[in-house]
């Protein structure tokens, strides 16, 4: 399980049409659009990993979106499940990683353009394309951590009366959620 990269992960639940569409707005071929979904992938969870660890608004609400993935029912297969939504809402019950994923869209984009030439607004339309398959990946990686270990009661703690979680006080149990669910963080 974690030996394959989130980025394959996502590529993997991506399947071959929507890789074939993605490549077609980029203007290039399956190999190009494999690696702008991987370097946008990678970002995407770079940036994750940056603001959870921040102590601010934006740290709090990441913190608790990744606790809201690991304690949600294990997820439908396939990224068909997602296809029939008109945008975001609903999406893991609460949406709020969906939330957070939407927020980090926009840095991202200009990261990811500044580093690839691809515009700004492309990368954006990639990105609106990958969220649900992003929310699967993590969704599918955190219940199979659940089904391992038991991540409902490692997350939160015994911490109801400050946030659910907003605080990663108890040594790693929050980092290594975050770790297991997008990967290259363990220990």
């Amino acid at each position: 399980m974690s030996e394959s990269s989130f980025q394959d992960d996502v590529l993997g639940e991506l399947g071959d049409d929507q890789l074939t569409e993605i490549a077609g707005l980029l203007g290039t071929d399956a190999s190009g659009a494999r690696e702008t979904v991987a370097e946008t992938v990678g970002a995407m969870t770079g940036d994750l990993r940056q603001k959870a660890d921040a102590d601010d608004a934006d740290g709090v609400e990441v913190r608790r979106a990744i606790v809201e993935v690991a304690e949600a029912e294990p997820p439908l297969e396939g990224v068909a499940t997602f296809g029939g939504l008109g945008g975001l809402g609903g999406l893991l019950s609460g949406g709020m990683m969906a939330g957070v994923l939407a927020k980090v869209s926009k840095p991202v984009a200009a990261a990811v353009s500044k580093r690839t030439g691809i515009p700004a607004a492309t990368i954006s339309r990639v990105i609106e394309m990958l969220i649900p398959v992003v929310l699967a990946v993590l969704a599918k990686r955190a219940s199979g951590r659940a089904a391992g270990t038991g991540a409902a009661g490692a997350a939160p703690g015994g911490t109801p009366g400050t946030g659910g979680g907003a605080a990663p006080a108890a040594g790693g149990g929050l980092d290594d959620l975050l770790g297991e669910i997008l990967g290259g963080g363990k220990k």
